[in-house]
């Protein structure tokens, strides 16, 4: 059987990865009415994050049936951790069905499934908790290529950057159970107080970090270093005729990075290792609409200063559009007929306030009607008006009265009253006046003639008044 045969076959083990265009996906955080009365602080956070990871699992196609495992130390007092319900596809999982055991294996919390938990499978992270105080979280890899390089006499080669990376690697030959206290003491010394990777002989490799971020940090890069010791075995035909690095020639980045956050000269950030990549994954998740429920703690976007032309502008002009990168307003760039739209619309934003809310009273009695008016019509129509009862009713006190009668004769002088209109009658004589009642009698009368002296009357008065007023 050839080589590329053998790959085949052992890749039957492992689950199919789900889809990434799928178009329903189960969230991950359904913890929102979900309490149960053991939760501890950060718990959540955590039943999230290693949900999360069980998914990323599936994602990359690393889920195993019945062989890859991970788990979540909980509480340090209390010795609690979070392990996935017997039975549960990598795909399934979620923040609450997740089971928290005790280090014997024992269910605390139940979680939301009625599925139970593998004590035998959790036996070994038992032993590894209980040797290793530090450690928080471990993932028990048993991919094609990982479960190769441990069953190779020469273990994990450094072949690439990726086998040094993950740093010192210790060896244990597993029998697949720790029931024995002999076989805890030996995993103790083999794994010493430092290591972070363990090649279980023919059975997958551990990773371990005091963090979900570190353990997936590790466990990423190991299974790129056991792809690229697989593939470059097969192609070279032997480790004879490989060039291996020096650990002391080519060092790894050193663990850890030291972010700055905000300008240049901000305040520094120290984030822990591998916490960059989760968030990127965590990212990729919730854009695809998993809903991991992390909480991020570096910002992806950074917040743009505002510039001198966004201050110069009112708020009320700015309010329904924003500036182009080049600084022109987009209203600028539109058709004269959208301008005028545009303008009418913030038209009485920029305009001051004139108007007043009044209420005025209705013919009947008792109803009100409410209309604005302009400020200055408000102020005449509520003006009360004062009776003068004394010509020096508004001359202040104290005033010498000598100075008002000047200054009264002054205003008079300088805007006289207007004459009164001419009276026709005034200029009429006695003989006329006469006349003109002798005719008014007549009609009073109401003889025969009466219609026609009430036109000679009419006639006559028309005559005096165009002769004696317009001459």
């Amino acid at each position: 059987m050839s080589f590329t045969a053998s790959l085949l076959s052992l890749s039957a083990f492992s689950l199919p990865p789900t889809r990434t265009d799928m178009m329903m996906v189960t969230p991950i955080n359904d913890l929102h009415g979900w309490e149960p009365g053991s939760m501890v602080k950060g718990e959540r956070l955590m039943r999230c994050k290693l949900a999360s990871t069980h998914r990323l699992f599936d994602l990359f196609g690393w889920a195993q049936i019945g062989r890859t495992c991970l788990t979540l130390r909980v509480s340090k007092e209390q010795e609690h951790f979070l392990v996935l319900p017997d039975g549960l596809a990598y795909s399934e999982v979620t923040g609450s069905s997740l089971v928290k055991v005790n280090i014997l294996g024992e269910v605390v919390e139940k979680g939301s499934t009625n599925l139970g938990v593998d004590t035998e499978k959790f036996s070994l992270h038992s032993a590894i908790y209980s040797a290793r105080p530090d450690v928080r979280c471990l993932f028990h890899l048993h991919t094609p290529a990982t479960a190769a390089v441990s069953a190779m006499k020469s273990g994990l080669l450094p072949l690439s950057h990726e086998a040094l990376l993950v740093g010192d690697v210790a060896y244990y030959d597993y029998n697949g159970v720790m029931e024995d206290e002999e076989d805890r003491v030996e995993l103790q010394k083999s794994l010493g107080p430092t290591c972070k990777v363990l090649v279980l002989r023919n059975h997958g490799i551990v990773a371990l970090g005091e963090s979900v971020e570190e353990a997936f940090y590790t466990i990423y890069h190991i299974q790129a270093a056991c792809q690229i010791q697989v593939s470059a075995l097969c192609c070279a035909g032997g480790e004879q005729n490989l060039i291996m690095l020096d650990r002391t020639i080519h060092k790894p980045t050193p663990a850890g990075t030291v972010g700055w956050a905000g300008s240049t000269f901000g305040p520094l950030h120290k984030s822990r290792v591998g916490e960059h990549e989760f968030e990127a994954l965590m990212r990729t998740l919730d854009n695809l609409g998993y809903r991991t429920g992390y909480a991020y703690r570096f910002p992806v976007l950074l917040e743009r200063t505002r510039t001198r032309r966004e201050v110069e502008v009112p708020a009320t002009v700015t309010a329904f559009h924003q500036f182009d990168d080049d600084g022109v307003h987009p209203a600028l760039r539109q058709h004269p007929f959208a301008q005028r739209q545009q303008q009418e619309r913030t038209r009485w934003l920029n305009t001051p306030n004139t108007y007043q809310k009044v209420s005025q009273e209705q013919a009947s009695p008792g109803h009100q009607r409410t209309t604005w008016l302009k400020t200055e019509e408000v102020t005449q129509a509520g003006s009360t008006a004062i009776k003068i009862e004394n010509p020096n009713q508004f001359v202040p006190l104290f005033t010498n009265p000598q100075e008002v009668i000047e200054t009264r004769n002054k205003v008079t002088l300088l805007f006289p009253p207007e004459p009164e209109p001419p009276n026709p009658f005034n200029e009429l004589t006695d003989q006329e006046l006469e006349e003109y009642r002798k005719e008014v009698q007549r009609k009073q009368d109401g003889g025969t003639n009466g219609t026609l002296l009430s036109f000679q009357h009419t006639a006559c008065l028309i005559t005096l008044i165009v002769k004696y007023v317009y001459p």
